[in-house]
């Protein structure tokens, strides 16, 4: 099953790629990327980096009620090994790459609360994200009656907030009555699995700990100015990679087209999410108005700066740490962590 999402993935990039590439000269992509402002580049990829640790920061508050307040370095340590896994092994592998080297570095924490802290972690991610692209849909400057594949954009700003938002009140409810939650949980794994009852309440159980961090008004504010921080970062990166590459576009067009690539990069595809970052930008960036050579050519100059800073990182920290990608795949498979 895994090595058929795999093999997807790839084949789902490789479509997205070829689809993006097709009509663009690839001379006027090099030309464009030959010309461009190094030092907005540069500055644009201090930038890119620095968002992994503001991840790592705005990690410490979903943790802080399950296991007290950890230290930065083995929360920023596990952080690169995490994106670096994303970006060069498949499946998202560095989800469960970041719980796992947090949880060699910081015994205390249990792997099921890791887990179940990034699933927090996430959900406010896409909530902040959708909530910056609408914000960028209500700037004067916003291209009037914008669609992408005949939806109004709005349609589809206002649908994945009310999505996040439902996803949030959903958390609400499981902190709220945990063990009601809990029982629904126990019914449903009786009939549908029973041998793996025990095991699936215990991870719910263990995981539901995360949420804790919605009961806390201080650690649900810290978390949600970090993830706003991240975010808004971000957005500056890719804003500097426009003006480094000539695309002349308001700064709000980065919180919009952030949000199209999160849409984007949630299907299936290749480590690092080649081809359908390209494509999703080409799309999102095409509503501004921009020529896709242009397009594309930001889309691979970030892409790539982006890419190689964390994934050297993270190897480093992942070799510094004695790990290997058997350690990892024994621990996704063994009882009580999958």
């Amino acid at each position: 099953m895994k090595h058929g999402r795999t093999a997807v993935g790839f084949l789902f990039s490789a479509l997205l790629l070829w689809w993006t590439l097709r009509d663009v000269e690839l001379d006027a992509v090099w030309q464009v990327l030959r010309n461009a402002n190094g030092l907005l580049f540069a500055l644009c990829t201090v930038a890119g980096t620095a968002i992994v640790p503001i991840r790592a920061r705005k990690w410490r508050p979903i943790l802080e009620p399950a296991v007290g307040r950890l230290p930065y370095g083995p929360l920023w340590r596990s952080t690169a090994i995490g994106v670096m896994m994303n970006n060069v092994f498949p499946l998202r592998a560095g989800e469960f790459a970041r719980a796992f080297a947090l949880t060699r570095e910081a015994p205390q924490v249990a792997m099921t609360t890791a887990l179940g802290s990034l699933a927090v972690d996430r959900i406010f991610d896409a909530l902040v994200v959708f909530l910056l692209m609408f914000a960028a849909m209500l700037d004067p400057q916003f291209p009037d009656g914008a669609t992408v594949a005949g939806r109004g954009m709005s349609d589809v700003a206002i649908g994945g907030v009310t999505l996040v938002g439902t996803a949030l009140m959903v958390c609400y409810g499981v902190v709220l009555r945990p063990a009601w939650v809990t029982g629904i949980i126990s019914g449903v794994a009786g009939r549908v699995a029973p041998k793996q009852r025990d095991l699936i309440v215990g991870f719910v159980e263990l995981a539901v700990g995360s949420l804790a961090v919605l009961r806390d008004t201080r650690r649900f504010a810290a978390l949600f100015g970090w993830t706003m921080l991240h975010w808004l970062t971000h957005a500056l990166a890719m804003y500097l990679g426009f003006l480094a590459v000539g695309v002349h576009v308001p700064l709000s067009a980065a919180l919009f087209l952030q949000g199209v690539i999160a849409i984007g990069i949630a299907v299936p595809s290749s480590p690092g999410f080649f081809g359908v970052f390209e494509a999703a930008a080409s799309v999102g960036l095409a509503v501004y108005g921009v020529p896709k050579d242009l397009a594309v050519s930001w889309a691979l100059g970030y892409h790539l700066l982006s890419f190689i800073p964390i994934t050297v990182l993270g190897a480093v920290y992942f070799a510094r740490m004695g790990l290997s990608v058997r350690d990892v795949t024994q621990a996704q498979r063994s009882p009580g962590t999958t």
